[in-house]
């Protein structure tokens, strides 16, 4: 629709901002989607961590310190494979919180990061994809509203041009 609603000399740099366009669009989606998985991960993952600290043998106290970590350090040791439980409990100690009695095989084992982090993701899933499958609809609907296919009309020559373009009849 771009590129049939521009003259034909004009394309080229229709062409070019139209990729510009896209081109921002995705970076900014890419954003956008982030921070809404954030969000997800965040209205669920807080008390999914305590409860699966407090588990396993770790302090309230310090199970609830855990809990209130930030969501995007969770994400990256996720997508990194890493567990970070270790190193959560270990800064916890460090700053002077009681961890009880944590069964630490378990909880740095590969298994625990893995499963508590499941249901969080899906929920930020949950989030990123509703908001991917509203917008498609609002594009949608602007296509179905945008109306029927434009195609730019060539304006005709006419005067003298006319006659300079007119093809010379074989004799």
């Amino acid at each position: 629709a771009i590129m049939n609603s521009v003259p034909a000399n004009q394309r080229g740099a229709a062409s070019g901002m139209r990729g510009t366009f896209f081109n921002s669009g995705s970076s900014l989606s890419i954003g956008v989607f982030f921070s809404l998985m954030i969000a997800g991960l965040a209205a669920k993952l807080p008390t999914t961590m305590t409860n699966g600290l407090q588990a396993h043998g770790v302090s309230a106290e310090a199970a609830s310190a855990a809990g209130q970590m930030p969501p995007v350090a969770s994400l990256f040791a996720s997508f990194l494979g890493f567990n970070p439980i270790q190193t959560i409990l270990d800064n916890l100690q460090k700053l002077g919180i009681r961890l009880g009695s944590p069964d630490l095989d378990t909880l740095t084992g590969k298994r625990f990061f893995p499963s508590l982090m499941s249901d969080p993701f899906h929920q930020g899933l949950v989030v990123v994809f509703g908001a991917a499958a509203g917008m498609c609809l609002l594009a949608a609907i602007a296509s179905l509203l945008a109306g029927g296919k434009y195609v730019h009309q060539e304006e005709p020559v006419i005067g003298e041009a006319a006659a300079n373009l007119a093809i010379p009849e074989e004799e």
